[in-house]
């Protein structure tokens, strides 16, 4: 009865036969089963079509194709195209698909309709697969990759630690606003988180984050201050005391001070009020507004002078702090 091969083409020798030669034919086979256990072939598929993977029996060789571990497959190709193995292969492999030109790789057995692995158009990854031939004519090829965690593979990873990992992608995130300590679900700008480096800001400080002690305290070290801002004046004049907690305004005409908007109870602000060179602009201020005796001062009349006035908002008024008329404010 003469020799027999298996689906990777090693070589099975009947007893009795092969007198002399089972040294050479033993030494050939152990060749083939260490390309099965870790071989490398390049094969150059066809471009378009079919490229059939050939098995050499009893060869320890790269024409023994489907009996190495890892295939690089690769062409300029003109079209989609098939790789395919005989039916009886039983092995896995590690694929890469080095192929250039955007045209998909189906990896798969040569007839039947068993499952197959496919590279899409443009994908150039390293897949592993395994081959079953777990059927006589409708055997399948199984993608193993996203069983492990690779380059481009989309990966859940639970109690792990990653040790200095570079991210260089946006990163989607699924946690809790707890365990994000309360940043998940924030919608701040880049330059927005940045207030907090006082760096950005073109300062130094040891600590960039405001912190309160055990008592609610919160220390500054050196000054603090709110940058004055300059209304536009109208008649009725509007102020936005959020935006603009400290301001002035030149007076080009009598006025009436509209309730400010944006609010906040206990909030203090102060506005100066200047008179322009012609002078003699009244100040009237709305109900929201109020003085000390239940009466608001009559403005300076001179021209270039300024009138300073503070309040504090106890959620109703701007209840009157203070006040400073008759100022040179050049």
């Amino acid at each position: 009865m003469p020799s027999s091969y298996t689906g990777l083409g090693t070589e099975l020798m009947v007893t009795g036969e092969k007198s002399g030669q089972w040294g050479t034919l033993t030494n050939t086979n152990l060749k083939i089963i260490e390309q099965i256990a870790g071989g490398y072939v390049s094969i150059a598929c066809n471009t378009t079509g079919a490229t059939d993977l050939a098995v050499s029996d009893g060869a320890a060789t790269d024409s023994n194709q489907v009996a190495h571990r890892v295939i690089e497959l690769t062409a300029a190709l003109a079209g989609n195209i098939t790789v395919t193995i005989p039916l009886d292969v039983e092995q896995f492999y590690i694929i890469k698909n080095s192929t250039t030109n955007s045209y998909s790789v189906e990896f798969k057995y040569v007839t039947g309709s068993g499952s197959s692995v496919t590279w899409a158009s443009g994908d150039r990854g390293t897949k592993i697969v395994y081959a079953t031939a777990n059927h006589g004519t409708n055997p399948d090829i199984v993608d193993a990759t996203s069983a492990f965690v690779t380059a481009t593979s989309t990966t859940t990873l639970t109690n792990k630690t990653l040790t200095s990992p570079k991210i260089n992608e946006d990163v989607v995130c699924s946690s809790t606003a707890t365990e994000l300590n309360l940043l998940d679900g924030c919608t701040s700008t880049t330059t927005e988180l940045n207030y907090n480096d006082l760096a950005t800001l073109g300062t130094s400080a040891g600590s960039k984050v405001l912190s309160a002690d055990s008592n609610n305290l919160t220390k500054i070290t050196g000054a603090a201050y709110f940058e004055e801002d300059t209304l536009t004046f109208d008649a009725t004049q509007d102020w936005d005391v959020r935006a603009s907690p400290v301001a002035k305004v030149t007076l080009t005409g009598n006025v009436d001070f509209d309730a400010p908007s944006n609010p906040t109870t206990g909030q203090f602000v102060s506005i100066l009020c200047i008179q322009d060179g012609t002078g003699s602009r009244t100040i009237a201020w709305n109900g929201v507004f109020e003085f000390a005796a239940d009466a608001a001062p009559t403005a300076t009349t001179t021209g270039g002078q300024g009138d300073l006035f503070s309040f504090r908002y106890n959620g109703a008024k701007w209840l009157e702090v203070g006040r400073t008329l008759n100022l040179t404010v050049a």
